[in-house]
């Protein structure tokens, strides 16, 4: 895992940050344009298709679905569907995909009881709601809507992944009971505190990057976190950490931080991205000594970069590298 150190922002609390989330696609960032062209209709050429892959078709309309029986992923993304409706017969879907599309509810899925993965991302959706009867669900995908609360999700036990990066959203909240939530990403919204986290004990990754957050803390609890991203906030120390000893990837880029600290108990970690901080002290490394499976770090954009030497310093002090900033090591 590496990071594109050409796409730093020194305004870490800019809300037109256009920098995608951990989890977004930048290359299938092509809205469709309501404008251009005709719609065409939904037709069904195989009624035993178990795939059904119906992407950049102009859909206006999710309907003629009847005969499809045996279909468990519905591919719908980059068409014109405004509403979700007519899916009450695909009683054995496991997938949906409606990215990219101008729907502003969700609504009519209670049939889908079998539906495990669910992608209603980049659309105009404000509200997380009716999703009661999808207890099966694993993987949900809400990115870049205009949800502004986190609500009505802490019934689906089974969610394993949330995806509700670039909206709204200012609180982290209603996510008691989630404990088979692992990966969870609010990346671009307006979260000005860590808090409400306790409950997500199996939680491995999260994602708050491009947010509005000043301190580390509420992460006590999240002894599995594995990756954390916190990158494009105004964090201005580096604390919090005691019990996140899983940690592998720590992504602090772009902050407000002063001093490496408080980290030399994580041996665990590979990947340090530290990118766009206020490091000028060689000694800080020395946190980092530890972590003897450390692969890559990011330190450009600090004043040590200044050092005519930085690079050679960077690599005596962490022998293990094989990485520093977007440049292997030889």
């Amino acid at each position: 895992m590496s990071q594109d150190s050409d796409d730093v922002s020194a305004n870490n609390q800019s809300e037109e940050y256009d920098e995608p989330t951990v989890e977004s696609d930048p290359e299938e960032e092509s809205r469709a344009d309501p404008d251009e062209g005709e719609t065409e209709d939904l037709v069904i050429l195989d009624p035993n298709a178990v795939e059904v892959d119906l992407n950049h078709r102009r859909i206006a309309k999710i309907e003629n679905l009847e005969s499809l029986t045996c279909v468990e992923t519905l591919c719908l993304r980059w068409n014109l569907i405004k509403r979700i409706e007519n899916l009450h017969t695909l009683t054995m879907l496991k997938e949906l995909e409606l990215y990219d599309n101008q729907i502003n509810v969700i609504e009519n899925l209670s049939a889908l009881i079998n539906l495990e993965v669910l992608d209603i991302s980049f659309n105009r959706i404000r509200k997380i709601e009716n999703l009661e009867g999808l207890t099966n669900l694993k993987k949900l995908f809400l990115c870049a809507n205009k949800i502004s609360r986190i609500e009505n999700v802490n019934h689906l036990r089974n969610l394993e992944l949330l995806e509700l990066g670039d909206n709204k959203i200012r609180v982290i909240e209603n996510l008691d009971g989630m404990t088979n939530l692992n990966s969870i990403f609010l990346g671009k919204n307006k979260i000005m505190k860590l808090q409400n986290l306790d409950s997500l004990i199996n939680l491995e990754i999260l994602g708050v990057q491009s947010n509005r957050i000043t301190k580390i803390e509420g992460l006590g609890r999240l002894v599995n976190l594995e990756q954390l991203y916190c990158s494009h906030n105004g964090i201005e120390a580096l604390e919090g950490l005691d019990n996140n000893i899983k940690l592998q990837t720590l992504d602090m880029a772009v902050n407000r931080i002063k001093k490496i600290e408080n980290i030399n108990h994580l041996s665990e970690l590979e990947e340090f991205w530290f990118n766009g901080n206020q490091i000028n002290d060689w000694n800080d490394l020395k946190q980092l000594e530890n972590a003897k499976g450390l692969q890559t770090v990011y330190l450009e954009g600090n004043p040590l970069q200044r050092d005519p030497n930085y690079r050679r310093k960077i690599k005596l002090a962490l022998p293990s590298l094989t990485q520093i900033d977007a440049t292997l090591c030889r």
